[in-house]
């Protein structure tokens, strides 16, 4: 049976769907059978980001039991699945969030991994996509706004019996201005899994339409994803420091 992991912000325009994406596509390059799901029912971008803006089947379709899910499932070039939510106005309305457990439940019979992207905010449809996860990832920017979003997040999730697997802090220039890390963890009361750096790699992967790991695979951030998936996956990373560093332990 899959983990199924949700990746929760509380706020939107962190990088949720950027982390959903690299990472189940860096678990993919570790020979994990993964599935990324686009729980987002109302503004999707995981099939616009990886190239498949418009399908016949998402997983709108399956929620109003007009489809079952294994017909929405879609093959990216790389080998990662993906169950993209629709686009299209239309769909917006009348579907069952309940039955969102029992789907995953059967994607999970499917695969090692199944990765759901969250929307943001706290709303029913958020609180039933964290039903269905076994592990919930909390992504963050280092500033104060998305770390308060952040920790409602994390309170939400303990109060409905979640494991938190870790916290991302995204977008992180090592500038004097963003919050210290020790602060974003000791605020969270949870582990940092990761790191990402700020990179135009990432809007360049975007204009591409898909993952970082794939068009930028030497870049800084899609090594950090790699690094992450393989903390995820239970195997033992050895942070790289640099000279300076050990010189003058930073």
């Amino acid at each position: 049976m899959a983990r199924i992991i949700v990746i929760n912000s509380g706020k939107g325009g962190v990088g949720k769907t950027t982390t959903a994406i690299n990472l189940g596509v860096s678990l993919n390059k570790l020979k994990m059978e993964v599935i990324i799901v686009d729980a987002n029912l109302n503004t999707p971008n995981i099939g616009l980001q990886l190239g498949a803006p418009i399908v016949p089947i998402t997983l709108n379709h399956v929620l109003k039991g007009k489809a079952e899910i294994e017909d929405a499932i879609y093959e990216h070039h790389s080998g990662t699945k993906i169950v993209p939510s629709s686009l299209s106005i239309k769909e917006l309305t009348k579907f069952n969030v309940k039955k969102l457990p029992e789907i995953t439940q059967a994607l999970g019979k499917l695969c090692d991994y199944v990765i759901i992207d969250s929307a943001a905010g706290f709303g029913e449809e958020v609180i039933a996509v964290l039903e269905c996860a076994d592990e919930i990832i909390i992504v963050t920017n280092p500033e104060m706004p998305a770390v308060t979003d952040a920790l409602k997040a994390v309170k939400v999730a303990r109060e409905m019996g979640k494991e938190i697997n870790g916290v991302i802090v995204t977008r992180h220039a090592d500038a004097k201005y963003e919050m210290p890390l020790s602060s974003i963890k000791s605020m969270l009361e949870a582990q940092i899994i990761g790191v990402v750096p700020e990179d135009k790699a990432v809007k360049e992967a975007l204009n591409l339409r898909d993952a970082v790991s794939h068009t930028h695979p030497r870049s800084r951030v899609a090594r950090k994803y790699l690094e992450i998936a393989r903390k995820v996956n239970g195997e033992m990373v050895v942070e790289r420091v640099g000279f300076f560093s050990r010189v003058f332990g930073r």
